[in-house]
């Protein structure tokens, strides 16, 4: 199966913000402090549109989106970026999708950053282990001010 990671276009914010509510409900993160009560979700075409800030989409051979990442700056640390709404569809999990979306962000976010936060749910084990194996190390402390005080999994790696 084939996909191509391009930037978001307005047309993608409901599906893109869609594929993070379904996720979060598969994952029980349709809650008070995660991605789910996000003022800005489905307004990624509008708000990742400036200088170190980007959102991208995965879509099939079909032009199906299947999935999307997004970096942003972490408020409190400009030299840090925090790596922000990566879903994907359960569907094509495993398929290499997430790691073509994870290579692009990084490589983006090379220009503008030296290092890469993260945070997501203990519940979601699966993109734990995914971020292990891309170089990401668990850390003990949030970074930032990013709302999300229920994701309690964060992640750090040097670019």
């Amino acid at each position: 199966m084939m996909f191509t990671v391009r930037q978001i276009q307005p047309e993608d914010d409901p599906i893109i913000e869609n594929i993070i509510r379904q996720c979060l409900i598969e994952y029980g993160g349709n809650h008070e402090g995660t991605a789910w009560e996000d003022p800005d979700l489905g307004r990624f075409s509008q708000i990742y549109n400036k200088p170190g800030q980007a959102y991208w989409v995965a879509e099939d051979e079909k032009g199906i989106v299947v999935g999307g990442v997004g970096i942003g700056p972490l408020k409190t640390d400009k030299r840090t970026y925090e790596l922000q709404k990566m879903y994907c569809i359960p569907a094509i999990r495993s398929k290499g999708v997430a790691s073509k979306l994870l290579d692009t962000a990084l490589s983006y976010a090379r220009t503008y950053y030296d290092q890469c936060y993260l945070e997501t749910l203990d519940t979601m084990v699966e993109a734990q282990r995914f971020y292990e194996k891309h170089g990401f190390n668990r850390i003990s402390y949030a970074m930032g001010n990013t709302s999300h005080f229920s994701c309690d999994v964060r992640y750090l790696i040097q670019l």
